[in-house]
């Protein structure tokens, strides 16, 4: 009698720590929304003149989350919870993503937080200045702030994980991953893309380029054909939007999903492409457990896995030759085209050409690795000190020629195309190459459970494609490790060969 008593009673702590847990990072989880909410606002609507009072909402929500999450009953309730174990996976995986919330936060004090958040929040404003105007030295002192308290959280964070610093901003994004396991894939991918590159570039010289056909094209139109392509995807306007930024991104939450893009009136065909890569991430937003919403084991499993959605959509499926059969008259008929440049077989060619190009978010997937393994080089080297900031636009610039053989002219073609440092996100960049792998294993996953994939894209039609999506990926949430989920839907751990079989397939 006394064991089941005292067995009733460590279940009965256990649930009672495990409730308490729940509402207290529900509660964190909907305060993380709501500045997300800002940040859009920031990017889409807010007048310049609102600067001063955004970083004063966000920081202040930043401090309560903060707060919030290092209470020490916080920690108290996780021994408590921790010390039976659930006989739920699902809880047990939730248990797993609440501790480690609590090890990043726990590791960063207070005033490192509030002085962060306010530097990247000035820091992004000042760049968003800076960049049309291609002032570097402008943005500079601010850079400055935000990578020096960036070290000092990484360092912090890398005491507390265990791992070095750059990797404890990694995890932040990718939860888990390595700088070996990078290294490795990304060596791979060094080793193979050069002479790749070369053979493609030979073999679409001799197939011809693609035209793009004659504009303009009004904006207005551009939006009306993105909307329709986005419904066919199965974006739910009920649970989402479309607006105009500098930087397009997916933002938002999972009930309200956030996707921008920005349009040029001589070319529809980059803004199109972005809307439709942005709608592969508001896809897995939409489609995460509805049962663990507001809860960490229910938030989407790390950037790569995002990026692997975004880019199973857009660059997977959407630049497939099955899809622009499909999507050409929609075309054609968007800005009523005449002629044979809107023709699917021109499209296709216009849509998988090969170049070396200066702006990352405008690059074909075979040179878009570079980019990535640019970045993460740089952002590696500021990181661990050695390499000052100062040294940035010109150590870009040489990385820039020497992985793809040019060189950009300007910095604004250069080390300030992108948000991402400016606005505090260091150990990002890896995430990007890491998704076009895993999009490329997905995918033929997919395809092998449902060979009926390509023909239905042909038509339109993607329910079946995200229907697997669904089940292996989007439904999952984070209750496994990127490498569990990888492994339980492709029978293999994330790697680079269906990658390069892909590129091998398109180009080769």
């Amino acid at each position: 009698m006394s064991c089941t008593k005292s067995g009733t009673a460590v279940k009965e702590i256990f649930l009672s720590a495990y409730e308490e847990l729940e509402a207290r990072f529900k509660r964190i989880a909907a305060l993380g929304e709501a500045s997300g909410m800002l940040h859009w606002d920031m990017s889409v609507l807010m007048p310049s003149g609102g600067a001063t009072a955004r970083i004063e909402q966000l920081s202040a929500l930043q401090l309560t989350t903060h707060e919030l999450k290092t209470d020490p009953r916080l920690v108290e309730l996780l021994d408590a919870a921790e010390a039976e174990t659930p006989d739920d996976t699902w809880r047990a995986a939730n248990l797993r993503e609440m501790r480690r919330s609590w090890l990043h936060a726990t590791a960063v004090d207070t005033d490192l937080v509030d002085a962060t958040t306010r530097a990247c929040s000035t820091c992004e404003m000042t760049w968003r200045e800076a960049r049309p105007e291609n002032d570097f030295a402008r943005v500079l002192p601010h850079l400055e702030d935000v990578l020096n308290l960036t070290r000092q959280a990484a360092a912090a964070k890398a005491a507390a994980l265990g791992r070095s610093p750059y990797e404890a901003l990694l995890d932040q994004y990718e939860p888990d991953a390595s700088t070996l396991q990078i290294d490795t894939l990304f060596a791979e991918l060094s080793a193979f893309l050069p002479d790749f590159l070369e053979n493609a570039l030979t073999r679409q010289s001799e197939r011809g380029a693609g035209e793009l056909p004659t504009g303009p094209f009004p904006a207005s139109k551009q939006r009306g054909l993105a909307e329709r392509l986005m419904r066919e995807l199965g974006f739910d306007f009920n649970a989402g939007r479309l607006d105009v930024s500098l930087h397009p991104f997916c933002g938002g939450v999972p009930d309200d999903v956030r996707i921008t893009t920005r349009y040029t009136e001589d070319d529809f065909t980059q803004s199109l492409m972005g809307v439709l890569h942005e709608t592969g991430h508001a896809l897995y937003e939409m489609g995460l457990p509805e049962d663990w919403r507001y809860q960490p084991v229910g938030q989407a499993r790390g950037m790569a896995l995002h990026e692997s959605q975004s880019l199973l959509i857009e660059m997977q499926a959407c630049r497939s030759r099955e899809y622009l059969e499909f999507a050409a008259p929609l075309m054609r008929e968007a800005f009523d085209g005449e002629g044979a440049l809107w023709d699917a077989d021109n499209l296709y060619r216009l849509y998988t050409w090969v170049d070396r190009s200066l702006i990352r978010v405008d690059a074909d997937e075979v040179t878009y690795p570079a980019h990535v393994i640019l970045r993460y080089r740089l952002e590696s080297a500021l990181i661990a000190g050695d390499m000052k900031l100062v040294d940035l636009p010109c150590a870009w610039n040489d990385g820039m020629e020497e992985l793809l053989g040019i060189r950009p002219p300007e910095d604004r073609l250069g080390c300030l195309q992108d948000i991402h440092w400016y606005d505090g996100a260091w150990g990002y960049f890896p995430t990007y190459t890491m998704g076009a792998m895993a999009a490329a294993q997905l995918f033929a996953a997919a395809k092998d459970a449902c060979p009926q994939i390509p023909e239905r894209i042909s038509k339109g039609d993607f329910s079946l494609l995200v229907g697997w999506m669904r089940k292996n990926v989007h439904n999952k949430g984070s209750s496994g490790s990127t490498e569990e989920l990888m492994q339980a839907a492709t029978g293999k751990p994330l790697g680079a060969e269906a990658f390069k079989d892909h590129l091998q397939a398109r180009y080769g």
